[in-house]
């Protein structure tokens, strides 16, 4: 990859961000397909198992207590890919909350023909939640510029062709320059890279924006200050493969969070990191295997329960699953992540 000194964009080539928004949400975009969405290409959490849902629903019933059990509940399901998320949620909640839901899902995608008549399909979250919203897997697909060192270590954009191929451009600048100064440095070394976030940061304060009293979680593949991968994350996923990110419209294109300055950024008391091994743990999701002893007395309830274990152990597996961020912030009421 040689630097392109000029600064130029010349035979279709352009920043990361430009390029990614438009193979993810332009008019044919990966998002905007129809068919059977995301979970055609990646596996979340919330396909792993329905433990998922269930803690996020204990999830809601906590921010339900903490504000005093409202008329009505907002839940809303950010990046909702086909509403996979709401709909268990929606599912496992007790009766009394259950009645007093407001369920939402956000997404670009069309609505899905199937999906509960309860539930309010928007582009946008709405303004003055009530309540939780949630947000699986969605910063790492809000769209981000790369920036690369060159051989005097400068920190340049990287330029992208929609058939892969990059090349160097200008030396970052501006916010874009002082977000790498802050929360990504890059050392004097040919070939390191970073992805700028400050888009994501300007995306989870203005989501948190929309909570009037509540709280409002990211969770995601993330990292922090203290351990930034020094050739950055962008990645893409195509039928359940991970593959070259090229930004033609046919792939997932994501990159991990900065989830450290995407706290930061709403100025916000509260604010809680946690990985969700010890997220889901605090909401009643363990790996542990039922006692032997119930093969015998429940024969059908100790496998049910030999399943749960497994499932479990998936969502909070170490290296895994388990290693994802929970971005925790509360907005007008104490802390509802305790544990």
């Amino acid at each position: 990859m040689t630097a392109d000194t000029t600064g130029t964009a010349e035979d279709g080539f352009r920043g990361w961000r430009e390029a990614a928004q438009e193979a993810l949400y332009g008019p044919e975009g990966f998002y905007r397909r129809p068919g059977a969405g995301p979970a055609a290409h990646f596996r979340t959490s919330v396909h792993a198992s329905p433990l998922y849902a269930r803690a996020v629903a204990r999830l809601l019933c906590r921010v339900d207590e903490a504000l005093g059990r409202p008329p009505v509940l907002d839940f809303v399901d950010m990046a909702a890919g086909r509403g996979e998320l709401v709909t268990r949620v929606l599912g496992a909640l007790p009766a009394d909350v259950s009645s007093r839901v407001h369920p939402y899902a956000v997404e670009l995608a069309a609505r899905p023909p199937e999906l509960d008549d309860r539930i309010e399909w928007r582009d946008e979250p709405p303004a003055g939640i009530t309540g939780l919203l949630f947000a699986n897997e969605w910063l790492d697909n809000v769209p981000v510029d790369v920036a690369g060192t060159d051989a005097s270590g400068t920190p340049r954009y990287v330029l992208v062709r929609a058939d892969g191929a990059e090349r160097l451009g200008e030396p970052v600048a501006g916010a874009d320059a002082e977000w790498l100064d802050r929360w990504w440095p890059l050392p004097p070394e040919e070939g390191l890279r970073a992805e700028i976030g400050l888009p994501r940061d300007r995306a989870w304060t203005a989501a948190v924006g929309t909570v009037a009293r509540g709280a409002a979680v990211a969770v995601d593949y993330a990292h922090t200050a203290a351990a930034r991968p020094p050739f950055g994350t962008l990645t893409a996923f195509r039928e359940g493969q991970e593959t070259a990110p090229v930004p033609d419209g046919s792939r997932d294109l994501t990159a991990h969070v900065a989830l450290d300055a995407c706290a930061a950024a709403p100025a916000l008391p509260g604010a809680r990191l946690l990985t969700q091994r010890d997220a889901l743990r605090a909401l009643g999701v363990t790996g542990g295997r039922p006692p032997l002893s119930q093969a015998s007395s429940d024969p059908a309830g100790y496998v049910r329960a030999l399943a749960a274990a497994g499932e479990a152990a998936e969502l909070t597996a170490p290296g895994g699953l388990g290693d994802f961020g929970w971005l925790v912030q509360p907005v007008g009421v104490g802390d509802v992540f305790t544990g």
